[in-house]
């Protein structure tokens, strides 16, 4: 049979547009032993995958020129030669930027529409949110009483990170870069404040106003002058969560690093970066935890659904411009 899938035409340099991205018919295998035609309903645009956009990567494959495009995706068995997936059941892998796939039974989970709507396998119970547990838990350790700031914290991570912080007993601060995106942090997510970083002042005189105390951890998406201004507040012994620098990923030259790093020397402040993966062992326990809060109605969020397959690389794009309250997703 045939279906249709995006294809990446070239590494950009700077901001990605649509000439980089080109949507290809193609023909697809029937599925052999152990293995499941899938139709995707729903696929996942993420930050990150800019950093797979790159000849060279330290810690990401780069996509392949003139080969379709990989990510998240949720979608149904269409047929299956497996004894493991039957026609009808719903799964979620790592092959998005496509109609359908034929892959192994195995490279594939199962999931449950019942339990939430497709999409939120791709963001709250799926990839973003287990970035918010581990990043906020394992390495922010943040503790009840603790204050903690996020960054871009209207996004897929950063929402669920200071819900989840919230639910631990912190005070939770978060920035965002529009108004309606702060009143969705403080009278939805249930933040204990949220200011708009593009027009309340500087950065520093808000977390000054919002964090009079300083700050135990702070989880960085953002990068640049928000790492800077953080760095000012943050309390001796605090730490600072490395996730992502949505900021730098689209910079044509070197970027300078903050001015004042040296305030992390005498301030004794620990910086980590991690990578989601490397925390795939704690798999079982963030989806009994999230799952836990969710009936408990601690977690809610938001979704920004795009329409049609041909319209994911604006989807992709719009990540970059603040297009997104909440999980950018794709329905196909």
């Amino acid at each position: 049979m045939q279906t249709r899938e995006i294809h990446l035409v070239e590494y950009p340099d700077g901001l990605p547009t649509s000439e980089h991205f080109r949507l290809v018919t193609t023909e697809l295998p029937d599925p052999q032993d152990g293995e499941v035609l899938v139709r995707n309903r729903f696929m996942s645009v993420d930050p990150y995958m800019r950093g797979r956009m790159r000849e060279s990567n330290p810690y990401f494959t780069p996509f392949e020129i003139g080969a379709v495009l990989e990510g998240g995706s949720v979608g149904e068995v269409i047929t299956s030669n497996s004894d493991d997936l039957a026609a009808g059941d719903f799964v979620t892998g790592f092959y998005g930027w496509r109609e359908h796939f034929v892959a192994a039974a195995d490279s594939l989970r199962r999931v449950d529409p019942k339990r939430a709507s497709l999409s939120t396998y791709l963001g709250t119970l799926g990839m973003p949110g287990m970035t918010a547990y581990v990043g906020l838990l394992d390495v922010g350790q943040a503790e009840s009483g603790q204050t903690v700031y996020v960054s871009a914290a209207s996004g897929a991570v950063g929402s669920i990170v200071g819900q989840i912080a919230r639910v631990k007993g912190c005070h939770v601060v978060g920035s965002a870069g529009s108004d309606e995106k702060v009143a969705w942090l403080r009278d939805e997510a249930r933040f204990d404040a949220a200011f708009n970083y593009r027009s309340e002042g500087d950065l520093s005189s808000q977390l000054a106003r919002h964090c009079p105390d300083g700050i135990h951890v702070y989880f960085d998406n953002v990068g640049g002058i928000h790492l800077e201004a953080a760095l000012e507040h943050m309390k001796f012994h605090g730490r600072i969560v490395l996730c992502g620098m949505i900021a730098q990923y689209n910079a044509t030259v070197p970027t300078s690093g903050p001015a004042n790093m040296m305030l992390a020397v005498g301030k004794r402040l620990t910086l980590q970066g991690f990578i989601v993966s490397d925390y795939n062992h704690r798999g079982a326990d963030f989806h009994s935890d999230m799952a836990a809060w969710i009936e408990a109605g601690e977690i809610t969020w938001r979704e920004t659904v795009i329409q049609g397959l041909e319209r994911s690389p604006d989807a992709f794009i719009g990540l970059f411009k603040g297009d997104n309250i909440g999980k950018m997703v794709v329905e196909i």
